[in-house]
């Protein structure tokens, strides 16, 4: 009986060293906070007294903040400043995290206590969060703790919720971590999550921070066309506003053709406004004021040939800049001669472009309600075509890219009146009668013209043959 007590008690013994030892891993949490940020750990006790210690490696506890019959009294520990105590819960919060502030802290109620163990993370993003397009991004994870040493994996996703595959600089597990993501686009632009999990001791934490990528919204190489005499607003949509940029940057409007010429002047404001700075006192362009919605236009106003060419939107940040470009191409369709069309005469129909044009876009002239004999088509990067016509009608010139037709001109060719006709008949017919009056007046001028001068030959041939004769004779007579 003694022997199977024994047995007993022993069985009892260790059954309570199992339960102390449980008890005391249950109570030891894993916890992880991010430097700059706030950290809440968790009282398990809600006695009336409470006291929160706070330990590393082997040093012994310090206290950080003590809550005593209702009143709070505060350490000497690095963050007892920072630190906040509910009177309800008994939770502790820690404000304003350092990478520092690791290690173990320890809530005492009297007799009983929990430790968590306070993994701090410092997060670094390269040029502070703010980028221009094919720009790469750095993330640097610095990481704090006591034993044992989690060994986390990273997983990045991007504003759109999608995982990113980044390169991995440096790991130097488990203390740093330098990620590269290459070749960001204003998409990019938003809130992004830094998923890090350890196994072992088990930990998951999500980190969010913010990348912002200044831009456009479109940032190819634009074509427009345009008719001769309508009028254009150019205009670029900056996203700085929509992803809530705040830093300083400078921006030009510039418009360029044989050389380049500078439209505008800008920069943006702390508060997130565009303000124009100089404006050019060209004429031909009319710059609108700056509105709040983040758009820089320039106007033209019954645009001509003369006002195609490449017009640039520039920003300048951090000695970088990024550029939009709108390439304007006018369109043109004329008649020579102009005015209606007299019967049985023939007028010439142009139409043309202002700059060159690539392979796959040409012009084609087209007659409605015509037969394909009616179609006149230009040939490869030429930026005119004509097409002869000999009577009334409606002609349109298409302008097309591939199969699609991109402008549209018509010009419509009246017939003239009948007594149009017979005046230029009457016209045609005068001025061939004066042509040929003019004609041979002219042959009658050079005929009498010719008969003077060959009178004139005969009597100075008559002269020079007296004066020989005269001479002859007074010499006879000297003879004698």
């Amino acid at each position: 009986m003694e022997l199977c007590g024994t047995a007993a008690s022993s069985v009892r013994a260790v059954f309570m060293i199992l339960q102390l030892g449980l008890t005391h891993i249950m109570a030891h949490q894993q916890q992880i906070g991010v430097e700059g940020k706030e950290v809440i750990l968790n009282c398990k006790r809600h006695d009336k007294d409470v006291i929160w210690k706070y330990k590393y490696d082997a040093v012994s506890p310090a206290t950080i903040i003590q809550l005593s019959t209702g009143k709070v009294f505060k350490g000497r520990t690095p963050m007892s400043d920072r630190s906040e105590i509910n009177q309800n819960s008994k939770h502790l919060k820690v404000l304003n995290l350092r990478i520092s502030d690791a290690g173990t802290y320890i809530c005492e109620c009297g007799s009983d206590s929990n430790s968590i163990s306070l993994h701090v993370v410092k997060l670094t993003i390269s040029s502070n969060g703010h980028f221009l397009p094919d720009d790469d991004l750095e993330l640097t994870l610095m990481h704090n703790s006591r034993n044992p040493q989690p060994r986390f994996s990273i997983t990045l996703f991007n504003s759109h919720n999608s995982i990113v595959t980044a390169d991995i600089l440096q790991n130097e597990a488990p203390h740093k971590y330098v990620l590269k993501l290459k070749q960001l686009k204003t998409t990019d632009s938003g809130t992004w999550m830094c998923n890090m999990h350890s196994d072992s001791p088990s930990i998951t934490q999500n980190i969010s921070f913010d990348v912002k990528v200044l831009g456009f919204e479109n940032t190819h190489l634009e074509r427009m066309y345009a008719a001769a005499d309508s009028t254009v607003t150019l205009s670029w949509h900056l996203n700085f506003q929509k992803i809530g940029w705040k830093k300083f940057f400078t921006g030009q409007l510039n418009w360029t053709q044989s050389k380049a010429v500078t439209l505008l002047d800008f920069n943006a404001t702390a508060n997130g406004q565009l303000r124009e700075t100089k404006k050019s006192s060209q004429t031909l362009f009319e710059i609108p004021e700056m509105q709040r919605d983040s758009t820089v236009k320039v106007k033209l106003p019954k645009i001509q040939l003369r006002h195609s060419g490449e017009y640039t939107c520039q920003l300048l940040y951090n000695r970088r800049y990024i550029q939009s470009k709108t390439e304007l191409v006018v369109m043109q369709v004329s008649a020579n001669p102009p005015g209606p069309l007299p019967k049985g005469a023939e007028m010439t129909l142009l139409c043309r472009v202002s700059s060159s044009i690539p392979s796959n876009i040409h012009l084609l002239w087209e007659r409605v309600n015509g037969t394909q004999t009616d179609i006149k088509k230009s040939k490869q990067s030429e930026t005119e075509v004509e097409v002869k016509v000999t009577a009334a009608g409606m002609w349109n010139c298409h302008l097309m890219e591939d199969n699609n037709m991109k402008l549209s001109l018509n010009y419509t060719v009246e017939e003239a009146p009948v007594w149009i006709s017979y005046t230029v008949i009457g016209v045609i017919i005068g001025a061939g009668v004066l042509m040929f009056v003019l004609v041979c007046l002219g042959i009658m001028f050079g005929m009498s013209w010719q008969r003077r001068r060959q009178r004139a030959k005969r009597m100075a041939r008559a002269r020079q043959h007296l004066l020989e004769k005269k001479t002859c004779q007074c010499q006879h007579r000297m003879n004698k």
